[in-house]
């Protein structure tokens, strides 16, 4: 007979053993209805010879019917009763197992459509044998097959409610499983552009530092004067405290224990030192104190530019702006040097510092605006919105 697949062992259990039940009473039904019909009215041979084919059947159809051939084998189990019915009487109590089995392999509708003929056999047969009719012999059938129907519909809606739960508990921990997979994929994902996002800061940081003090260096020891090893051996220091910083992944050096204007005015005055360029510092006075992020933006930002300044611009002199412009902080750095067409790549090959600028400008909402004109010098207007700056970017800003 067809069963539903239980993935619980206990139920399993269950299920086995109730099949096991419902066959012994069956095979115990027709073996007792057997003996009384043969002490009874019926000869020897057709009152066990009937019987033996009925349980063949059974048999056989417990052991292979599967599906819609299971309703077959039910159908024609009831035939074979039926014919039982007609050679005696006593073979009603396998009425029975006949509901029992209705109720499990047909629907609702279905099992009650062949219960009411069942009954009605069940009923009808004293009478066709001509036996006395009492109210047991209507009432037996009907409450007792009734009974057994209710029971065997019961029995399967809760099966079938156990394999629904297994499936639904099934779909959760797959669902689990797929979520778990998910988040260690996102995990992944987030790994990986966090490492990328590291390796372009450190990139940054490295053009914005230690590249632009080894260009220094490098034009200083060409001039082959002595007098500028100091200056060789300082930008080779600051090179190197640099360097110790970005592995240490510490705040800017430039800005420990003072401000951004004291830490650009020292870069101004190193420049003016190193190649004669005049130098300023304009801070707006309504400037408020800027968080740790957008100091440390304006100061890579200055380095780079002073840096293009030092090495292209063949300036006499450039000036620096500290202000805001409503919402947003600014820093302004102007030159008088040679400049450059906009609409050709910056000299020297720093088109890679303009692109380094912006990309960390944008991290923060900011932008990068260069004017610039061949013969006319450079004007550089970096701009952040304060307010656009996040408490969480200020801490993680202050550990990069």
């Amino acid at each position: 007979m067809s069963e539903p697949t239980v993935a619980d062992p206990v139920r399993g259990r269950m299920l086995r053993s109730a099949r096991f039940a419902l066959h012994l009473i069956t095979v115990l039904l027709a073996v007792v209805t057997a003996f009384r019909a043969a002490a009874v009215d019926v000869p020897l041979l057709p009152a066990m010879l009937l019987p033996g084919v009925f349980l063949a059947w059974y048999g056989a159809g417990a052991a292979f019917a599967r599906g819609r051939f299971a309703r077959w084998w039910l159908i024609g189990l009831g035939v074979i009763w039926l014919v039982m019915l007609a050679v005696s009487a006593e073979f009603v109590w396998l009425s029975f197992p006949l509901l029992l089995l209705a109720g499990h392999l047909l629907r609702a509708w279905a099992s009650v459509a062949f219960a009411v003929p069942v009954l009605a056999a069940a009923i009808l047969a004293p009478i066709l044998h001509q036996s006395p009719i009492s109210f047991a012999h209507i009432a037996g059938p009907l409450l007792g097959g009734g009974f057994a129907l209710a029971i065997s519909l019961g029995y399967d809606a809760l099966l079938r409610d156990a394999v629904e739960r297994d499936r639904l508990i099934a779909s959760l921990v797959r669902a689990r499983d797929e979520t778990a997979a998910l988040q260690e994929e996102l995990a992944q994902t987030q790994r990986e552009a966090g490492a990328t996002h590291e390796r372009t800061r450190l990139a940054r940081d490295l053009h914005d530092t230690i590249a632009q003090e080894l260009s220094s260096m490098v034009m200083l020891a060409r001039s082959a004067d002595a007098e500028r090893m100091p200056q060789i051996e300082s930008l080779a220091q600051h090179s190197l405290t640099d360097l110790r910083r970005i592995v240490a992944a510490l705040a800017p050096a430039e800005l420990e224990g003072s401000a951004l204007a004291a830490a650009i005015e020292r870069m101004l005055e190193t420049l003016h030192s190193d190649t004669g360029i005049e130098v300023s510092l304009e801070v707006d006075a309504a400037l408020p104190a800027l968080p740790t992020p957008v100091e440390v933006v304006f100061l890579r930002v200055a380095q780079s530019a002073l840096a293009n300044v030092r090495q292209h611009s063949e300036a006499h002199a450039v000036r620096v702006g500290l202000s805001m412009a409503g919402a947003s902080a600014r820093l302004t750095v102007t030159d008088d040097g040679v400049g450059f067409s906009e609409a050709a790549p910056a000299p020297g090959g720093s088109s890679y510092g303009l692109s380094a600028m912006r990309s960390r400008l944008r991290e923060f909402a900011g932008e990068l605006q260069v004017r610039s004109a061949v013969g006319e010098g450079t004007i550089l207007v970096a701009s952040v919105p304060v307010s656009a700056v996040p408490v969480s970017s200020v801490q993680g800003e202050a550990q990069a």
